[in-house]
């Protein structure tokens, strides 16, 4: 999948191609639409944050579609696009 990664604390994101999450229990993929970042986000970037875990997929507000649903989580797959 694509997405936006940050690398180094000060630096600009950079687009990369990342694995797709494996599933667990209880867990739904979603298909991101958009995304948003909140003030913490953006403290990371400016390196008032330490010991953040990088690299980093920013955002954690986001607008999608549900691709597929992990054992248990089958009460959203009416939702799947």
């Amino acid at each position: 999948m694509r997405a936006m990664l940050l690398e180094q604390p000060g630096l600009p994101l950079k687009l990369a191609d990342i694995p797709v999450p494996t599933l667990g229990p209880m867990q739904v993929l979603l298909r991101v639409r958009v995304c948003g970042v909140c003030r913490t986000d953006l403290h990371i970037v400016d390196g008032e944050l330490s010991h953040p875990k990088l690299p980093l997929v920013l955002g954690h507000q986001i607008v999608g579609t549900v691709v597929t649903t992990g054992e248990g989580a089958e009460k959203f797959q009416w939702a799947i696009a």
